[in-house]
């Protein structure tokens, strides 16, 4: 069976300052390589998380039944899980091994062949004790990239990776909780047999897991804590094993009342981790990535910077699209985002002085998506690639593609052709069964490239401007409906009509007209015609 690896990152609170200088650090020292190693691949270490958590949701179901105080940490679990669960199911079916593979991985230290993004996760969840929130978040990738940057794909993916450290430091905290109500179930069949002498009411003690924390002697404050409780209750009964707790206590160089106290100490701590996981699980859901990728995307910077101020007036699909493909000319080229966009923007920059909006209207290679979804797109991989990169010629594949269709259909029509001469042996036949078939099969050859080719071709968005906030004065539109009038009943409706468009549409810079023609006519001039002329809204004049 292929065994996975498992990360393992753990480090003290840090304040925003001490963590912001630590990822600045990591990032300096971090050598990168291209993919992930796929032993390092999370998902079978999640679930195991979650079948962990889930036994220890089991176990305290069942000491609550019996009136076991449980471990306040506990609560949480008993509370939360079903949000724990249903982000795992989530994160299980999004990340697959392929495209965790694809992440850019660590290529030096003890996190080498881990994926970059993964490990700067762990990272943050580790020196924060789990508490996310959005203005942080944002900190914490903006340091990291003062020394190395995220591409676009790593910084969509975050909250993902976020997610899986809170459950991995989840799953520690149930560790602990599991150990404590062990203890406590030992000390219930302890003071069963030995001080209320009734072996009826013992508790199955479930099966035991390989934790780190088992045979530690940290694993013995939880019994020492619940035992002494638990002997105080019985008074004199008891004093005999309270003395004999002591003394072993003792023996270990501490006493009861110090074992007590850091046992209260780490059930405090457990509850904040917990809570403060938990609470981030939350808040992950809720942030808004979107503005988060805005503000952390170098090249979301570079692109905004486009001579034509037009990138920014863009709506979001047209920005994703625009950046989609930047993530694509990247992993072909094997260049830094970064870098192509720095060099979209140095192309549509050439011999421009920005100050001049105008002269973009003239010119679209001066706006930064010419060299990524048009025809600056060679331009814009010669110089990647230092090499001479030919230009699609469209109107050649064009010319192309009717030429095919047409020999195809007069190959096919010659067969026909061929065949109903051999049949009738009348050549008058032959020739009109081959012209009267070009026709439809032409249609069915242009039916059957157009049906394959939706099936393989992606289509190319239509870059859109953002006027959601209204139209810009600049930018005022006429909306211009044609229309054959013929009476003056339809002259009547059609203005009606045109007063539901207007006031469906009704904002700044925004017009609506019709532009009527008369209908066919054998004659110069109809007697209806200077009636229509003459119509207007609401009555004649």
């Amino acid at each position: 069976m292929f065994k996975y690896k498992a990360l393992d990152i753990s480090g003290a609170l840090l304040d925003e300052r001490q963590l912001e200088i630590h990822l600045q650090k990591i990032a300096a020292d971090q050598i990168l390589k291209a993919s992930s190693d796929k032993d390092t691949y999370p998902i079978p270490r999640l679930k195991d998380n979650i079948r962990f958590i889930y036994d220890v949701y089991n176990f305290l179901g069942e000491d609550l039944k019996n009136n076991i105080p449980i471990h306040p940490a506990g609560e949480w679990i008993l509370d939360n899980f079903y949000i724990i669960d249903k982000n795992a199911k989530i994160i299980e079916k999004d990340l697959n091994r392929k495209k965790y593979k694809n992440y850019v991985g660590i290529a030096n230290g003890i996190n080498r062949g881990f994926a970059r993004v993964y490990v700067l996760a762990r990272e943050i969840i580790s020196y924060t004790d789990g508490k996310i929130d959005a203005p942080s978040l944002e900190r914490y990738l903006q340091s990291y990239q003062s020394k190395k940057t995220l591409s676009m794909e790593e910084l969509w993916s975050i909250n993902t990776f976020l997610q899986i450290a809170l459950i991995e430091k989840i799953r520690g905290i149930c560790e602990k909780i599991y150990l404590s109500q062990m203890q406590k179930r030992k000390v219930e069949n302890i003071i069963s047999r030995l001080v209320e002498f009734d072996e009826s009411t013992l508790y199955k003690l479930p099966k035991k897991y390989n934790l780190k924390m088992k045979e530690n002697i940290e694993s013995k404050f939880p019994f020492i804590e619940y035992m002494s409780y638990r002997l105080k209750n019985y008074g004199k009964k008891a004093y005999g094993y309270m003395e004999i707790l002591e003394s072993q206590v003792n023996k270990m160089g501490s006493n009861i009342y110090s074992c007590i106290n850091r046992e209260h100490y780490d059930i405090a701590i457990k509850k904040i981790s917990i809570g403060n996981s938990i609470t981030s699980i939350n808040a992950l859901n809720r942030m808004n990535f979107v503005e988060i990728f805005d503000k952390t995307n170098g090249v979301e910077e570079v692109l905004k910077q486009d001579p034509c101020n037009e990138y920014d007036l863009m709506d979001y699909a047209t920005k994703e699209y625009y950046r989609a493909e930047i993530e694509k000319i990247a992993k072909k080229t094997k260049v830094s985002e970064l870098y192509i966009a720095k060099k979209c923007l140095e192309l549509a920059s050439r011999d421009f002085p920005q100050n001049e909006r105008g002269s973009c209207i003239k010119d679209k290679r001066k706006h930064v998506g010419y060299y990524l979804i048009s025809e600056g797109k060679q331009e814009l991989y010669t110089i990647l690639l230092n090499r001479k990169i030919s230009k699609h010629d469209y109107l050649k594949n064009a010319r192309l593609y009717v030429n095919a269709i047409s020999i195809l259909s007069i190959i096919i029509g010659c067969i026909f052709g061929i065949y109903i001469h051999i049949k009738t042996e009348s050549f008058v036949k032959a020739i009109g069964i081959f012209l009267l078939s070009i026709v439809p099969l032409k249609s069915i050859f242009i039916k059957t490239s157009q049906y394959i080719s939706g099936k393989i071709v992606r289509p190319r968005l239509i870059p859109k401007l953002d006027y959601t906030n209204g139209i810009p004065e600049d930018k005022t539109t006429m909306v211009v409906i044609p229309t054959i009038v013929k009476d003056v009943d339809k002259i009547r409706a059609i203005f009606k009509k045109l007063e539901v468009y207007y006031m469906a549409n009704k904002s700044e810079n925004i017009y609506f007209t019709l532009l009527g023609d008369c209908s066919c006519s054998k004659q110069e001039h109809e007697v209806f015609d200077e009636e229509l002329i003459k119509a207007r809204y609401g009555g004649m004049q």
